[in-house]
């Protein structure tokens, strides 16, 4: 997985932060979908990687709890967590137990479950 992400990372558009960053989810059913984040001028417009790949999967017909883990690797030395736009879409279709795998651009690696880097979701629970 290392490599992929490095390769991926080639697809960062990051020309304001060049902060580039590669992410690539795996369903339940094995299937790979990636991401690169995706900046802009007006900087409200950028898209994570992480986002990117978890949307590309519901594109493709994949549903709330069809997701399996996360990696997101980073262009840094630096071992960098994701966003907490991220965090709370990864919150939305990611089940509590499944593996988010964080990892700087030498492949060193920290691994947190959803529930571990999103402790208090807001959730349907809180549009009641």
């Amino acid at each position: 997985m290392k490599q992929k992400l490095i390769d991926l990372m080639n697809h960062s558009y990051s020309p304001y932060s060049h902060f580039r960053v590669a992410s690539i989810v795996v369903m339940k059913d094995g299937k790979e979908f990636c991401g690169v984040n995706v900046e802009n001028a007006s900087y409200g417009a950028t898209i994570c990687a992480e986002r990117s790949a978890i949307l590309s999967a519901i594109s493709s017909g994949y549903q709330q709890y069809d997701f399996d883990r996360l990696y997101v690797m980073v262009d840094s030395p630096k071992i960098s967590s994701c966003c907490f736009l991220c965090r709370q879409v990864i919150s939305e279709f990611f089940e509590k137990d499944k593996e988010i795998i964080l990892m700087n651009h030498h492949g060193d690696q920290k691994i947190y479950t959803v529930e571990e880097l999103c402790p208090i979701p807001f959730d349907e629970e809180d549009l009641l």
